[in-house]
């Protein structure tokens, strides 16, 4: 049998339109790796629910990934796959339920997304134990700190016999461990941001222990001039959405804002099963982003209109298997070149 089942399969089977797409962005990610690119993921929608921590995780861990935009859903709710996992409640037939259904699963302290559902006692509520004293001590001690950097300190002090998920399929513990450049844009609408947002309005904690969006982006400043080194650094992006808007314009404002030299970003590839429209950032292609001077011409560009949850595991499973031996994934790959 095959060391490489994943990286054969796509090589070998994935001729024509979205397939062809996804074979061309994982080899032309590969070879940005190999000149010694880095990569910067971008995780809109529910990512982390859907669980794609499963390869994400050891692809932190392997070195494919070397900083993240996410959502603060999709922060909190890697948190939540790790501290409740046992407690989720899965929906298959999700499209046939009715309103009362729905009623039903709210009343159960459920909180559906798609086909699963995040329990609220063992997910909000257990870390809400932990995250509010650390808030509280924050605002104590005026201890500043970026949205991700409380969640790196919540994820290291859970103890391991809280944990109800394998740790190994968690994407927040591999990059607290690794100590992950990060940016979470807009986390004031996640759960957390909320909860955040109650105890500021009744006056217990200060909201400036938070630093701010403007704050993610001029640190953003300097870590994009440190990863895009060398071979620069290359854009997955998973949705639309701030998730994605807001990292990609580190460049052109380095470039028009600070007027300093920025490197354009070095590869460009979107998974969205958003339709080509007008107006939308999510359906926009690649091309407009040349016009903000955010990418450009001679930029590989990819985007593979299919469902992240199918293309993204697929993609990071024959990646891990490069990474494993990349002289027989060259080899490969060049048996399959077309």
């Amino acid at each position: 049998m095959s060391s490489m089942p994943i990286l054969e399969f796509v090589l070998g089977n994935y001729k024509n339109f979205n397939a062809r797409v996804t074979r061309d962005a994982l080899i032309a990610y590969w070879n940005h790796l190999q000149a010694g690119g880095k990569m910067f993921w971008t995780l809109a929608g529910a990512m982390s629910s859907a669980q794609l921590g499963i390869t994400l995780a050891p692809a932190i861990r392997e070195g494919l990934i070397h900083g993240i935009s996410s959502t603060g859903a999709n922060l909190e709710e890697s948190l939540f796959r790790l501290v409740a996992n046992d407690s989720y409640q899965d929906f298959p037939d999700y499209r046939y339920l009715r309103k009362s259904d729905d009623t039903k699963i709210l009343n159960d302290r459920m909180r559906r997304v798609t086909d699963t559902s995040i329990p609220e006692d063992e997910a909000f509520r257990a870390v809400e134990e932990y995250i509010v004293p650390m808030w509280e001590n924050a605002t104590k001690i005026g201890n500043r700190r970026f949205w991700h950097e409380f969640f790196y300190e919540l994820v290291k002090t859970i103890p391991a016999e809280s944990h109800k998920g394998n740790v190994d399929d968690s994407w927040l513990v591999a990059a607290a461990e690794a100590d992950l450049p990060m940016v979470v844009p807009g986390y004031e609408d996640s759960t957390f941001g909320n909860i955040f947002a109650s105890h500021v309005k009744h006056g217990d904690f200060s909201a400036s222990i938070v630093k701010s969006g403007i704050e993610y982006m001029a640190d953003l400043y300097d870590r994009y001039t440190e990863l895009s080194q060398g071979a620069g650094i290359g854009f997955f992006q998973i949705g639309g959405g701030i998730a994605g808007d807001f990292p990609i314009c580190v460049v052109p404002s380095i470039k028009y804002d600070l007027q300093q030299e920025a490197k354009p970003w070095a590869y460009f590839c979107q998974i969205s099963d958003s339709t080509t429209s007008y107006g939308s950032y999510s359906g926009a292609t690649p091309n407009e982003k040349i016009t903000w001077d955010k990418l450009t011409e001679t930029t590989p560009m990819f985007v593979i209109e299919s469902d992240a949850t199918i293309v993204a595991p697929l993609i990071l499973s024959a990646l891990l298997e490069c990474k494993k031996d990349p002289a027989a994934a060259n080899k490969l790959i060049a048996a399959h070149a077309v």
